[in-house]
C-alpha cells in the first residue's frame, strides 16, 4: 500500500488517540507555575543514546558541560553516559514522582539566569519520560525552552520496519493489564473505522510483549503487517517483520530481552471496518434511538460500545 492511501479528511483526529499512552501525564491539568517573560535562563533538552554510547551529539555533549544543572530521569543511569565523557555538571533526578513538587525551585533557577538541561534515561525526552509539565510550566511564563536532537527508539524503528513511514502515531506504552490493553486498542481500531490511516508504534516491556501482540492480533487481526525492533543501536540489535499473529507467537515460545518497540501497519486499503462500521449504524438509526443503535452496533463490530455511541453521535449530527 502507498503513503499516499493513508491520508484522509480525517487523520487529524489521530491527535485525540495520541492520549493513548498509559501515562496520561499529558492530560493532567496542574496549577502551572510560571515564570517572567524577562527572565534570561534557557532549559534544554538533550537527547540521548538509545544504546550505543558513541551516538551522543558533540553539541550534547559540550550543552551538558556548559549546564549549571542537568536533570536526570535516573541519576545512576545517566552517571555512565556523563562519565564515559568527562562531564562534571552537577545533577538531580526528575521523574514521574517529583517533577510537579520541583518545578518552583527549578523555574526559580531559570529566573537568576541559569542554563539547566533535561536528560532522560535514553533517548529523546519527554518521549514516554518526564519533563513535560515542567516544560509547561517554563513556556506558560515565556521561558526559553530549546532542544538537542538525537536518537529516538521510535523513529528509528519505523524507519527500519519496511511499513509506510507516514503518517504515524506513537502512543507511548499500552496498559499493562489486558482488559485495559484491549479496551485501549479498541479505541484506536475505532478510529480506523472512521477513517484513521496511520502506522502505529508503542514501547512495550520484554515480558508483556507477547501478551501485548496477542492483543494487538485480536483486535487489528492477525493478518496485519508488524515489526517487533528490539535493543536498536546495541550489539543483539534486531528487528523482526511479520503478520502480527505471527510475531505473538515467536515471542510467545522465545522469550524476548532488552528495550522493545512494536510497529504495527496501517489498515490494508481493503479495509472494509469504516464502511461496516457506518453502514451498520445507518441501519440501524433508522429506527432505533442513538443509545440503543450504539448498543446493537457494537456487539457486531466488536467495538466498545461507547466508542460506537460516539461515532454515532457524529453520523446523527453530520445529517442534521
Amino acid at each position: 500500500m502507498s503513503d499516499d492511501s493513508c491520508l484522509s479528511p480525517l487523520q487529524s483526529r489521530s491527535a485525540t488517540i495520541h492520549s493513548g499512552d498509559a501515562k496520561p501525564r499529558h492530560a493532567e491539568r496542574e496549577d502551572i507555575q510560571v515564570m517572567s517573560s524577562h527572565d534570561g535562563g534557557i532549559l534544554t533538552l538533550v537527547a540521548t543514546p538509545i544504546g550505543n554510547m558513541g551516538d551522543i551529539s558533540a553539541r550534547a555533549v559540550q550543552c551538558l558541560n556548559e549546564a549549571d544543572l542537568i536533570l536526570c530521569e535516573d541519576t545512576r543511569t545517566s552517571a555512565k553516559l556523563l562519565q564515559a565523557h568527562g562531564i562534571r555538571t552537577r545533577t538531580r533526578p526528575l521523574h514521574d514522582h517529583n517533577e510537579q513538587e520541583r518545578i518552583p525551585a527549578l523555574l526559580d533557577l531559570l529566573r537568576q539566569g541559569r542554563k539547566i538541561a533535561v536528560i532522560s534515561d535514553a533517548g529523546t525526552p519527554l518521549m514516554s519520560d518526564p519533563g513535560y509539565r515542567l516544560v509547561r510550566a517554563v513556556i506558560a511564563g515565556g521561558g526559553h525552552v530549546t532542544a538537542v536532537p538525537g536518537a529516538n527508539a521510535a523513529v528509528m524503528a519505523l524507519t527500519l520496519s519496511g511499513l509506510p513511514p507516514h503518517p504515524f502515531m506513537f502512543s507511548g506504552f499500552l496498559p499493562p493489564r489486558d482488559a485495559a490493553r484491549r479496551e485501549n486498542l479498541s479505541v484506536l481500531r475505532a478510529a480506523e473505522q472512521a477513517g484513521l490511516c496511520a502506522t502505529l508504534i508503542w514501547h512495550e516491556a520484554p515480558h508483556r510483549l507477547a501478551d501485548m501482540l496477542a492483543s494487538l492480533a485480536a483486535v487489528f487481526g492477525p493478518e496485519r503487517p508488524a515489526a517487533v525492533a528490539r535493543e536498536l543501536t546495541k550489539r543483539f540489535e534486531e528487528v523482526r517483520r511479520g503478520p502480527v499473529g505471527e510475531l505473538a507467537q515467536h515471542y510467545r515460545d522465545h522469550a524476548p530481552r532488552g528495550e522493545i518497540t512494536v510497529i504495527l501497519g496501517p489498515p490494508p486499503a481493503d479495509d472494509t471496518g469504516p464502511q461496516d462500521l457506518d453502514t451498520h449504524l445507518h441501519e440501524a438509526l433508522k429506527s432505533l434511538s442513538i443509545k440503543d443503535a450504539a448498543s446493537l452496533v457494537a456487539g457486531i463490530v466488536n467495538l466498545p460500545r461507547r466508542t460506537v455511541y460516539a461515532r454515532a453521535l457524529e453520523l446523527t449530527r453530520d445529517a442534521d
